[in-house]
């Protein structure tokens, strides 16, 4: 009894470390072409600026492409954290194509959104083809859900640790148990390693220059949190709203992101601000160093929204880089603190209250940027975290523990 109780033991360990290693592969190859593929069509863009005012039939495109092929899987990152909560039936493989199409056309023609989404959804369909390949259960099908998120985020933004961790606290700590975390840690390194194999780099970032911790620069690290907190706030209501008034005011889907393309190109290529068109890392780089305008945080946010919420296709985690960083750098001016430091702690901050991931979050800021100014950085997360509302960038992302036990004391109050 007790040999084949370890013989079941060896073989289950031999199956799910085959899975982590093969979603990894499979993961991390799928993002090192998109990666290159994205920096192609955005160097295109730069190069080819006129093409902006082809958004709209790029925007028709994508909706097309959605409305024929892609219904079952258009709800995107959503559709992932749904299936975990309440698993039906394995996500289609066709999620991953349709994303990269819908984010290269997006990017191509200068819509403003991210990557992260594009990445986890492939890493998401890709894990759970493996349902039917190892006949599991739903118990394991979230372990599969896991695995992809952790792969995709890894291997998109060079953070295997952040990528790890988001994977499981996205999806709610407590319900997470033990082999989720180790196989979570060891496919978001492999995913990870296999961009590295193929080559692709990641954007680097440097904080040169970190202040002590006194009362001063940890009063100033709060209030930046704060504001980083209303900021994520104001990015999750923008984007919900503008996908409402669209769903609601365009019944034929295919419309919607092809009249959002034609307002997105006039604003853009018209009124000249293509600087808030794409990914927009440049100028996440350069708040690094000069203090951005106040209310370049605020624009990215709007054409963010109308972006994702016309129905474009991307993801949101780039964009809230850019409105954290843009905001830490326009406080410079008037908090005295490093500039690279606001900027940073801005960057990872805005993207904790998004997301509902103050852990994943400082952890991702200590891997792009290093442990010394950790303090400042897991302040500035934690902060955020509790100041932006019940409400992310995830609709179906279920939020408990500390924050929602704090939101539903402060709603049994009033």
């Amino acid at each position: 009894m007790a040999s084949q109780n370890l013989k079941k033991t060896l073989l289950s360990i031999f199956k799910w470390i085959s899975i982590c290693v093969l979603i990894g592969i499979f993961s991390g190859s799928a993002s090192a072409f998109f990666l290159v593929s994205l920096e192609f069509v955005t160097q295109f863009r730069i190069q080819h600026d006129w093409i902006i005012w082809l958004l709209p039939f790029g925007g028709l495109l994508v909706g097309f492409s959605y409305y024929y092929w892609g219904e079952s899987v258009v709800k995107g990152n959503n559709l992932l954290l749904e299936e975990y909560e309440n698993p039906k039936k394995v996500i289609p493989f066709k999620m991953a194509p349709l994303v990269l199409l819908g984010t290269l056309i997006t990017h191509l023609f200068g819509g403003s959104a991210g990557r992260e989404g594009t990445a986890v959804q492939m890493g998401g369909s890709i894990a759970d083809q493996f349902t039917t390949f190892f006949n599991l259960d739903n118990s394991e099908r979230k372990i599969l859900i896991i695995l992809g998120i952790s792969a995709g985020f890894a291997s998109v933004f060079g953070t295997p640790f952040a990528g790890a961790i988001f994977a499981l606290e996205v999806l709610y700590f407590s319900k997470i148990n033990f082999k989720s975390i180790v196989l979570s840690f060891l496919v978001a390194y492999t995913a990870y390693f296999t961009v590295e194999f193929w080559q692709v780099k990641h954007t680097h970032y440097n904080i040169p220059n970190i202040p002590e911790i006194n009362f001063a620069t940890l009063f100033y690290t709060i209030i930046l949190g704060i504001l980083s907190g209303f900021a994520a706030l104001l990015f999750s209501r923008s984007t919900h709203f503008w996908g409402s008034l669209f769903s609601k005011n365009i019944k034929y889907p295919p419309l919607r992101p092809f009249i959002g393309g034609i307002l997105l190109a006039i604003a853009f290529a018209g009124f000249g601000f293509t600087k808030f068109s794409g990914l927009g890392v440049p100028v996440i780089v350069d708040s690094f160093s000069n203090a951005n305008p106040w209310y370049d945080f605020l624009l990215k946010i709007l054409f963010t929204g109308f972006t994702l919420g016309a129905g474009f296709k991307g993801g949101e985690v780039t964009p809230l880089f850019f409105v954290g960083a843009t905001l830490g750098s326009a406080l410079s001016v008037i908090i005295p603190m490093p500039i690279a430091l606001l900027a940073g702690l801005g960057f990872v901050a805005v993207f904790s209250g998004a997301t509902h991931t103050p852990i994943a979050c400082t952890v991702m800021g200590l891997e792009l940027f290093g442990i010394q100014p950790g303090i400042f950085i897991a302040i500035a997360c934690t902060i955020a975290y509790f100041s932006s509302g019940s409400v992310g960038i995830y609709k179906s992302q279920i939020v408990k523990g500390a924050k929602y036990k704090l939101y539903q004391k402060l709603n049994s109050n009033f």
